[in-house]
C-alpha cells in the first residue's frame, strides 16, 4: 500500500516522464527514417544552388512513368545528371548575359509535339496559333503549370543553342596547327639507337614507400581523387537444384520412354502434340527448324535423326530433354538477294522520283545485266537498289515461307537455287536472285526444367542463415570455406552505385552499406530473386579523398617504379659512341627507319613520340642524351631526317583537325563539373 501511495503522489511526474519518452521515441524515429532528413531538405547542391527534394522526386517519378524501362535508381541518376547540367549551364548563361526573346519560346512551342503539333492549337490554315493556346490555359487552369514547365524548358533549350554556338565559334583550327599536323605526319627520321627497357629491371629491385605514393597523388590530386566508397566481401548461396532434384527429373523423363502403355510412351504415342504439351515445360513447336537454329552441341544428331526415332535424354541448358523426329523438309528456308526499283507511291524510301513505266524499264534492263553476269549481282544492288539491303549487296538473308510478300515468296520457293527473275509487289519491281535453300527438320521435344525442390530451397536457406550468423563473430573466409562456398573478398561500391559484384543490380545492398547504422564488421543476408542468398560483410569504409594505398599501388606504383628504374638505367648509359653505351648498359645498337611523330612505333618497344621527336631535333651525326620514354630509356643517333616538303597550304590537315574539334563542345559540362562544388545527398533520401 505504501508503494501505491507513493505512486499516486508522483503520478504527474510519471505522466511527464512517460510523455517525454514517447516524444523522444517519435523524434528518434523521424531522425532515423530514410524518407525524412531534418538536416537537409535538399537532395543536393551545385556551387551553392540547392536542388530541392520535392521537385527532384516529381521529376524522378515522371521519368519512371515514361515507359523507358528504367529502375528507380537509373531514373534518379538521369534526373540528377540533368539537374547538375542545368545548374552549371544556367550559371554560365547568367555570366555571359544570354537572354532569349518571346520568338525563341514560340519557335520551341511550334516544334513541340504536344503543343505546336497539337490540332487543338492550330488555326484554319493548320498553323500553330498562340491565341488558341492562351485561351486553353484560361479555360483549363490545371494545365497552366504544365505549360509553364514547357516554357522553362523552351527557354533553357534556346539559351543552350546560343551558348553552344558561342562555344563552337570559339573552337577553331589555325593554319599553324594544320602545318604542325602536316609536319608531324610527314617529317621522317631514320636513326640508330640504344634502348634499355624498364622490364629489364625487376620490380623487386626498386622500392616505393607509402609516403612516396601519397606525395605523388597529392601533386596530381585531380587525377587520383576518390569518392567515398565502401569495401565489402560476400558469398553467394546460389538457389540451384541438388543432385537429387536432377535425378528426379531424369527419372520422370526416362519413364516417358519406357512406359508400357502407348499413351504414356513418347516413342509410340500417336497424338504427339498433346503428349508433348502434357509432359513438357516447353510447348509443342509445329515449325521446321534449320540446322543452324538447333542446340549447337546436339545439332548434328538432331538434324540427321531418322523420322520416328528418339534422341536423348540430353541436357539442353537447364532442361532435361528427349526429342522425336517428325520428318525433314527440303528447301524449308531460302536465301535470296534482290535489287528493288520503286516508283512514286510505293511503300519505300526512294532515291529518286520515277514513274511506274520508268521503274519497269530500268528493272528489266538490270534483269538482263544480272542474267548475263550473275557474279556482279551484288554490285548491281549496291549501285541501284532503293532499299537498305543495298548496303549488303541486296542480301536478305534466310527466311521461311510466308515471311515475304506473296509474289516475292512464291518466286523464291518455287524456283531452284541460281534462278534470277523479276516480280512486282507493292514496294516496286524486284530483280531476284535465289542464292541458297536449307533443309529443315520438324521435331517434337519434351523438356523439363531442373529446378530446386522445396526441400532443396529450405536446405539452402538454412545454410545461408548459418553463414550469416557465424560470419558475424568468425573469420568470413573460414566460414565460407567450411560451407564449401567461394568468398569474394573485395567489392568497392559508391553511394549511388546500383550494381554489386556478379549479383547484378542490387541497390538494396549498396544502400545497406551506406546506412548510418551499418558499421565495419556488420553482416547481413539478402534474398535475391532467381539468384539465391547473398551474405555481405562490410569490410572497410574509405572516405572521400585520395585513392587508398591499395588502389594507389595498382595505379601509381608502376609510374614511380619506372622513374626509379630510369635513374638506374641512365647511370649505366655512358660512353662516347652508341656501341660503347650499348656495351656499358648491356644492350645492343638497333635501327629505326622513317618514323614520324604520328607513327612513332619503335620495334619491340611500342610508341615513343618523345624519342622520335628527339631524333628529329638532334643533328645528324650527333648522339642525344638519355631520353626517358614510355617503355624504357633511349639514346639516339640520327642518320637522316627528311623534313616535310614545303606545300602551298595545309587545308587538308586543317580539315582533319576541324573534324576532331567538332566534338569538343561535348566536353563543356565535364569541364564545368571538374571545377564545381557538387554536394550529392541522394543516398540520404533512399535513392
Amino acid at each position: 500500500m505504501a508503494v501505491l501511495s507513493k505512486i499516486r503522489q508522483r503520478s504527474l511526474l510519471l505522466i511527464g516522464v512517460i510523455g517525454f519518452c514517447l516524444l523522444a521515441f517519435l523524434i528518434g524515429d523521424i531522425f532515423s527514417s530514410g524518407n525524412i532528413n531534418l538536416a537537409s531538405k535538399d537532395v543536393g547542391s551545385v556551387n551553392g544552388k540547392d536542388i530541392t527534394f520535392d521537385e527532384f522526386r516529381v521529376k524522378v517519378n515522371n521519368v519512371e512513368k515514361s515507359g523507358q524501362g528504367m529502375t528507380a535508381s537509373q531514373a534518379a541518376s538521369r534526373v540528377w545528371d540533368q539537374e547538375v547540367a542545368i545548374a552549371l549551364l544556367t550559371a554560365e548563361f547568367d555570366k555571359l548575359g544570354i537572354r532569349v526573346s518571346e520568338k525563341h519560346i514560340l519557335d520551341a512551342f511550334k516544334n513541340d509535339q504536344q503543343i505546336g503539333q497539337n490540332p487543338m492549337f492550330k488555326n484554319e490554315k493548320g498553323e500553330f496559333d498562340v491565341a488558341k493556346l492562351q485561351e486553353f490555359i484560361k479555360t483549363n487552369p490545371e494545365a497552366k503549370k504544365a505549360i509553364e514547365d514547357r516554357e522553362k524548358d523552351a527557354v533553357l533549350n534556346a539559351k543552350y543553342l546560343i551558348y553552344n554556338t558561342l562555344v563552337k565559334g570559339g573552337v577553331f583550327v589555325t593554319e599553324a596547327e594544320g602545318k604542325y599536323k602536316y609536319e608531324a605526319e610527314t617529317t621522317k627520321a631514320t636513326f640508330d639507337y640504344v634502348g634499355v627497357l624498364f622490364s629489364t629491371i625487376k620490380d623487386s629491385d626498386v622500392k616505393v614507400s607509402d609516403s612516396e605514393l601519397t606525395d605523388y597523388m597529392k601533386k596530381h590530386e585531380k587525377r587520383y581523387k576518390a569518392d567515398e566508397n565502401r569495401e565489402l566481401e560476400y558469398v553467394l548461396v546460389e538457389d540451384k537444384p541438388s543432385a537429387q532434384d536432377e535425378a528426379e527429373v531424369k527419372q520422370a523423363i526416362d519413364k516417358l520412354l519406357t512406359a508400357a502403355d502407348s499413351t504414356g510412351n513418347f516413342r509410340t504415342t500417336n497424338n504427339i502434340a498433346e503428349f508433348v504439351n502434357q509432359n513438357s515445360d516447353i510447348p509443342f513447336d509445329t515449325t521446321y527448324i534449320a540446322k543452324k537454329d538447333l542446340p549447337t552441341e546436339h545439332a548434328e544428331a538432331l538434324f540427321n535423326l531418322p523420322t520416328g526415332t528418339v534422341y536423348g535424354p540430353y541436357m539442353q541448358g537447364k532442361y532435361y530433354a528427349i526429342t522425336r523426329s517428325l520428318g525433314r523438309k527440303s528447301g524449308a528456308n531460302a536465301k535470296a538477294s534482290h535489287v528493288l526499283i520503286s516508283w512514286e507511291g510505293t511503300q519505300v524510301n526512294k532515291r529518286e522520283k520515277r514513274t511506274k513505266e520508268e521503274a519497269k524499264a530500268k528493272a528489266e534492263a538490270l534483269l538482263a545485266q544480272a542474267k548475263a553476269n550473275p557474279a556482279g549481282f551484288a554490285m548491281l544492288a549496291i549501285t541501284n537498289s532503293d532499299d537498305s539491303s543495298a548496303q549488303q549487296g541486296g542480301d536478305l538473308g534466310y527466311f521461311a515461307p510466308g515471311q515475304m510478300v506473296k509474289p516475292f515468296n512464291d518466286f523464291v520457293f518455287n524456283n531452284p537455287i541460281g534462278t534470277i527473275g523479276l516480280v512486282e509487289t507493292q514496294f516496286g519491281y524486284h530483280v531476284i536472285n535465289v542464292t541458297d535453300k536449307q533443309d529443315a527438320v520438324k521435331l517434337a521435344t519434351i523438356a523439363q526444367k531442373i529446378e530446386p525442390s522445396d526441400a532443396t530451397t529450405d536446405a539452402l536457406y538454412q545454410k545461408a542463415v548459418k553463414v550469416e550468423m557465424e560470419a558475424t563473430d568468425k573469420d568470413f573466409a573460414s566460414v565460407a570455406k567450411a560451407e564449401k562456398l567461394e568468398l569474394v573478398p573485395s567489392v568497392k561500391v559508391k553511394a549511388m552505385d546500383e550494381y554489386f559484384g556478379s549479383v547484378g543490380a542490387q541497390r538494396q545492398i549498396v544502400q545497406w552499406a551506406f546506412n548510418s547504422d551499418t558499421e565495419v564488421g556488420d553482416v547481413k543476408r539478402f534474398e535475391v530473386v532467381n539468384v539465391g542468398n547473398v551474405i555481405v560483410k562490410l569490410k572497410k569504409v574509405n572516405p572521400e579523398g585520395l585513392l587508398s594505398l591499395d588502389e594507389a599501388r595498382t595505379a601509381v606504383e608502376p609510374i614511380l617504379k619506372n622513374k626509379k628504374k630510369a635513374e638506374l638505367i641512365r647511370k649505366k648509359m655512358t660512353g662516347s659512341s652508341l656501341a660503347a653505351i650499348a656495351q656499358a648498359s648491356g644492350s645492343t645498337v638497333q635501327s629505326a627507319t622513317d618514323l614520324t611523330l604520328e607513327n612513332s612505333m619503335i620495334p619491340n618497344a611500342g610508341p615513343e613520340p618523345k624519342v622520335v621527336g628527339t631524333a628529329i631535333a638532334t643533328g645528324v651525326g650527333k648522339i642525344s642524351k638519355p631520353i626517358d620514354g614510355n617503355s624504357g630509356v633511349y639514346v639516339v643517333a640520327p642518320k637522316a631526317v627528311a623534313k616535310a616538303p614545303a606545300v602551298k597550304d595545309h587545308v587538308d590537315f586543317v580539315n582533319k583537325l576541324k573534324g576532331q574539334a567538332a566534338g569538343y563542345s561535348s566536353r563543356v559540362i565535364p569541364a564545368l563539373k571538374s571545377d564545381a562544388k557538387i554536394v550529392d545527398n541522394r543516398a540520404k533520401f533512399n535513392y
